[in-house]
C-alpha cells in the first residue's frame, strides 16, 4: 500500500507549511489526484487519516480533485485525454503515446486556523 507512504510525506510537508505560517490547526487538505497516479481512493484515505494522528491536520476534512490525464501521440501528432495507461490514441487509435500529465498527486491547497 503505497498510499501510506505518500500520506507519511504529505503530512510532513502540511507540517512545515504549517509552522512556517505559524498555524495551529489545518482543518481542510486539497488534494490533486491524476488519472494515471495508481491511487486507490479508499487507502490513500485510511493513509491519510492514519498519518494525520498527532499531527496539525488530525480530523481534517480531505478534499480530492480528480484531473484527466494527457499524452501526446507519435503516430498522429496530437495532444489526447486519456483514462488509463494502456489506452489507445482516441484520435487514430494509436499506442505510442507519451504520457504529459495527470501521473502525479499533490498538494492543492490548505486551510488553516
Amino acid at each position: 500500500m503505497h498510499e501510506l507512504s505518500l500520506c507519511l510525506n504529505m503530512i510532513e510537508l502540511i507540517e512545515q507549511h504549517a509552522r512556517q505560517h505559524k498555524a495551529r490547526r489545518v482543518t481542510a487538505v486539497w488534494l490533486e489526484i491524476g488519472a494515471l497516479s495508481c491511487i486507490e481512493e479508499h487507502a490513500l484515505r485510511f493513509g491519510f487519516d492514519a498519518a494525520s494522528r498527532r499531527s496539525v491536520a488530525q480530523g481534517c476534512q480531505l478534499w480530492l480533485d480528480y484531473q484527466p490525464a494527457r499524452a501526446w501521440c507519435w503516430d498522429c501528432g496530437t495532444s489526447v485525454q486519456i483514462d488509463k495507461h494502456d489506452a489507445p490514441c482516441p484520435q487514430c487509435g494509436g499506442h505510442a503515446l507519451r504520457i504529459e500529465s495527470g501521473d502525479s498527486l499533490r498538494i492543492k491547497q490548505l486551510e488553516v486556523e
